[in-house]
């Protein structure tokens, strides 16, 4: 664990002090490096199942895949970042830089955390780097907003969960999760219960988020920008799906009940959103509303709480997390390019840029989960352990499929296919940088298709 965290604390000083024509190369480089050293978490040496390096840091299959996963990303951000924060003054540069790394150091923590409160502390500490990129660094006149959504609904949301959290401890006596596994099950019968167990969730459902407390979500992308809305669609909607993970195993009496409604809500959502998708015209609002509909699928798959489930969400997990941040640079660099997220203005694209079209095709395809993809290992996963929880959610995947087909194929052909018009028949070329971003999120996916156990989570 030292050995990625010490690099990544190490990356401050490196961004204050080196000179400002080697600043981006040196972060870019050292980020890889830490990205590079993480891939040894995926040499699991432990029999035990937990890997500690003291009381409060450990890894295990479940946390390693998210693990490398925000470490991968850094190096992808600053790459993604480096056209539209050159032209500002070299110290905003390094303040930009400084909230990825912080944004990662508190990811590490918090993924790596065996303390749930611990992992609260460091869920809740990302809210900060997320806004300030949000509000200072966004696009349109809307940031502000779109910041306060996200604050407030992710506020809301977690302050229940402090409150569970400090009344389990009152109940158990420790909140390792360590020990937690091995503790007696809790006698939960009262109403009073009811509300602990709806707290210890509220605050990653909304994270996910689920459909109904999702109205942040699309604002905040589509106001972020490119490094605000990958690591959101990548890291951040992921730390709500393993909280649930973390938490679902401490909550079991009630869970068979009370998750009705909350699994009603996250398969009605993949409807919705779907259909939301079908009929928007904002580039980076289609890919947002997209990642709620997968999102509804995850949950849905670790609510039913059986390991198939708890598998293909966090191999969707892992799939869509790389995939959006790739779809969110693609739309990036069309918007750099046009100064417009409305997909009518920019048609035909294949015809200026071939090979880009050939990343929007490769990226739209892993979104709608062709085989063999791992998008579609975790979508069959969870879709079959739904069905075997209940047929009737197959009529509810089973559309919820067709519509993400749909609205990937509409998103494809209206930005890439048609007529050239006239006003974009001058725009710069793509940049090698840009090729290798995207080369670096969608090789990584192509080959875990050949060794999908590194995101398993259970079989090593």
């Amino acid at each position: 664990m030292l050995k990625v965290l010490i690099p990544t604390i190490m990356l401050f000083p490196t961004i204050w002090l080196s000179s400002a024509k080697w600043l981006w190369p040196l972060t870019i480089m050292h980020s890889l490096l830490i990205a590079l050293t993480s891939m040894l978490w995926l040499c699991w040496t432990s029999e035990t199942g937990w890997s500690t390096s003291n009381y409060y840091m450990a890894t295990d299959p479940l946390s390693t895949p998210l693990l490398v996963l925000t470490c991968w990303l850094l190096p992808l951000m600053i790459l993604a970042s480096q056209n539209h924060i050159n032209p500002e003054p070299i110290n905003r540069q390094r303040l930009y830089i400084t909230l990825l790394v912080s944004l990662q150091t508190f990811l590490i923590m918090a993924f790596g955390a065996t303390e749930i409160i611990m992992f609260y502390v460091m869920f809740e500490a990302t809210l900060i780097p997320t806004l300030i990129i949000i509000t200072r660094w966004g696009n349109q006149t809307e940031r502000l907003n779109a910041g306060t959504y996200f604050l407030f609904y992710t506020l809301a949301g977690s302050l229940p969960l402090l409150v569970a959290l400090l009344l389990l401890q009152h109940s158990t006596g420790t909140l390792s999760m360590l020990i937690l596994q091995y503790s007696q099950p809790l006698a939960l019968h009262s109403w009073g219960h009811m509300f602990w167990w709806a707290g210890c969730l509220l605050a990653f459902l909304v994270k996910m988020p689920l459909y109904g407390v999702h109205l942040w979500l699309p604002k905040a992308h589509v106001e972020a920008p490119v490094a605000g809305s990958m690591v959101l669609a990548a890291v951040l909607l992921k730390l709500g799906g393993y909280g649930m993970m973390r938490m679902m195993v401490m909550l079991d009496p009630l869970s068979k009940e009370l998750a009705y409604p909350f699994i009603i809500l996250a398969l009605w959502g993949i409807i919705m959103t779907g259909s939301i998708c079908l009929r928007q015209t904002d580039l980076k609002s289609l890919i947002a509303y997209s990642s709620v509909s997968h999102m509804g699928l995850v949950a849905g798959g670790i609510l039913i709480q059986t390991p198939w489930g708890f598998t293909g969400a966090i191999i969707l997990m892992i799939a869509h997390g790389l995939v959006s941040s790739a779809l969110f640079c693609l739309a990036n660099t069309t918007y750099e390019r046009t100064h417009s997220r409305t997909m009518i203005l920019a048609r035909g694209l294949q015809m200026i840029f071939p090979l880009t079209a050939t990343w929007w095709f490769i990226a739209n395809l892993a979104n709608l989960a062709l085989p063999p993809l791992p998008n579609l290992m975790g979508e069959l996963t969870i879709i079959s352990s739904l069905f075997n929880w209940s047929p009737w959610t197959i009529i509810l995947t089973g559309t919820g499929t067709l519509i993400t087909a749909g609205y990937s194929l509409y998103l494809f052909l209206m930005s890439q296919r048609g007529p050239t018009p006239p006003h974009i028949t001058g725009l710069p070329p793509f940049h090698t940088r840009e090729h290798l971003l995207l080369a670096l999120h969608l090789i990584p996916v192509i080959l875990l298709i050949t060794k999908p156990e590194l995101m398993w989570g259970w079989c090593f």
